[in-house]
């Protein structure tokens, strides 16, 4: 999968490392990602688990001119300052510690890693815009679930997206998962010709890393496991 001009992070050959080498990335090159690849990477990430084995996730793989058409209809509608509403709620209200100390770090570390200031408003929306272009990916995904499903089926299709970005790590790719897009669902379900019982989960973005990029040179930690796991004997 590699470009012989550009040098990129090879295939993962175990699943641990596809799992660690994994990151939100934020900055893609243009090389296109043959549809057999999304295919193998779609499938691979179908054998999530599921309740029942009821597979409840759809997917639609936007690329090409759809993918310009979208991208424009929602940067079209951020530009002139409507932000959309999401219709289901993904973060905390209202935060709290430790969550919203993780946040800060993670916002404020890639705001470091992309040279932009505290006050410079403009240029953390110019990077939040980046978003709605799937940061330049060749590819676009958006995830949906019938709206009638219950939080059984959305934790379903969470192992699912995660099936996903760990395949795409094994093919040489990279990904970025963007809730983002949620909010401009009725943009999305317009441009694709969604039915309205669809949720729109979140948004995707794969293709090639450009490393030569300083928004992929920010990688988020972890906290470590005795802060979140007990063991009993």
């Amino acid at each position: 999968m590699n470009h012989p001009d550009r040098p990129g992070r090879p295939e993962a050959r175990t699943a641990a490392e596809a799992i660690i080498s994994r990151r939100s990335v934020r900055a893609f090159l243009p090389d296109p990602v043959p549809r057999e690849t999304i295919t193998r990477i779609l499938c691979i990430a179908g054998r999530a688990p599921s309740g029942s084995n009821i597979q409840p996730w759809h997917v639609d793989v936007v690329t090409g001119h759809t993918l310009d058409r979208l991208t424009a209809a929602i940067t079209a509608r951020f530009d002139g300052g409507d932000f959309g509403d999401e219709t289901y709620r993904y973060y905390p209200s209202p935060w709290r510690e430790p969550y919203l100390g993780r946040r800060r770090e993670t916002g404020w570390g890639l705001y470091s890693a992309l040279g932009i200031a505290r006050q410079e408003k403009d240029r953390m929306r110019a990077q939040h815009r980046r978003n709605f272009l799937f940061f330049d990916a060749p590819v676009g995904l958006i995830f949906t679930i019938d709206q009638d499903l219950p939080v059984g089926s959305w934790l379903d299709t969470g192992m699912f997206l995660q099936n996903f970005m760990v395949a795409a790590r094994g093919c040489g790719l990279d990904t970025c998962p963007q809730q983002a897009f949620a909010a401009y669902h009725q943009t999305i379900r317009e441009v694709l010709s969604l039915t309205q019982d669809r949720t729109v989960i979140c948004g995707m973005a794969l293709g090639r890393a450009d490393w030569s990029d300083p928004a992929n040179g920010f990688e988020t930690g972890r906290i470590p496991v005795e802060d979140f796991a007990r063991f009993h004997n």
